[in-house]
């Protein structure tokens, strides 16, 4: 229930609420689908996007994932046998996929990018870069706002 009643959801923030919380939902029915869990669709994404022999950090950062996140269902890709582990500099640990990890990528997240690619060429590229400007403006105020909120509090 709303305590002040000055603060209201504007239109645009609720609406914009529900496409970013739809677009989450149809994520997570893909990963469903796929039988992985939303972490794993999302780290295997990302070793297809930055490359195999990266590092656990270029996950967390590349898929905006906690580390905890990424560090736990690492583990359970690779007690599963979809990828090892081998050291890097300090503590830092590479990933590799094993050949059940690149099947797997080839046979469920291979076709996902290619539907995920035909929908945007359904856009002109000017909406394209539209969108993807728009979104971008929208979380970099929305970052600084939120930094300037925590030191208020």
């Amino acid at each position: 229930m709303n305590t002040d009643s000055t603060v209201l959801i504007s239109k645009y923030l609720k609406e914009y609420n529900h496409i970013y919380k739809e677009a989450n939902d149809i994520y997570h029915e893909i990963a469903r689908k796929l039988q992985l869990s939303d972490s794993a669709l999302d780290i295997f994404y990302t070793i297809f996007e930055i490359g195999d022999n990266c590092l656990q950090r270029d996950i967390c950062k590349a898929s905006c994932m906690p580390n905890q996140t990424v560090n736990s269902s690492i583990r359970k890709l690779q007690t599963d046998g979809y990828l090892t582990l081998s050291p890097g500099k300090g503590r830092s640990m590479h990933i590799h996929l094993t050949a059940s990890g690149k099947k797997l990528i080839q046979e469920k997240l291979l076709p996902l990018i290619q539907i995920e690619n035909d929908t945007l060429a359904s856009f002109s590229p000017e909406e394209c870069e539209q969108l993807l400007r728009l979104n971008a403006k929208y979380n970099q105020t929305l970052r600084s706002r939120l930094s300037n909120l925590e030191e208020d509090l």
